[in-house]
């Protein structure tokens, strides 16, 4: 792959993120993640990582997908990033077990069409 940063770029590391996220937390319930810091530092570097990436997605992408709630994604990676100490564990577990597979399947399917 070359190193032009477009939305094929940005799509295959969103997903590289999602799937490290998914791979990490996949056999974890809430009491083992919570237990873990090292598990927790590492979904926490990877949400950053994977909107980091979603904020780079250009906006007539982001238009065509606005049933995506693009404004709560960048405000979850706010959240996380200014106020590490005080961030909710139990979203981002949910956000982690439950919320990324809408994200996987639309950026995968558009990796597809490319």
């Amino acid at each position: 792959m070359d190193n032009v940063k477009n939305d094929k770029y940005y799509a295959l590391k969103i997903v590289e993120n999602i799937d490290a996220i998914k791979n990490y937390i996949s056999d974890k319930s809430y009491e083992e993640f919570i237990s873990d810091g090292e598990l927790i530092d590492a979904i926490m570097f990877r949400f950053v990582q994977l909107i980091e990436n979603i904020k780079n997605i250009s906006t007539s992408f982001k238009e065509e997908h606005n049933y995506i709630p693009w404004g709560e994604i960048i405000g979850f990676r706010n959240g996380i990033v200014h106020e590490y100490g005080k961030t909710d564990y139990t979203i981002v577990y949910e956000t982690a077990t439950q919320d990324l597979d809408e994200l996987k399947e639309l950026f995968n399917n558009f990796l597809i069409k490319e």
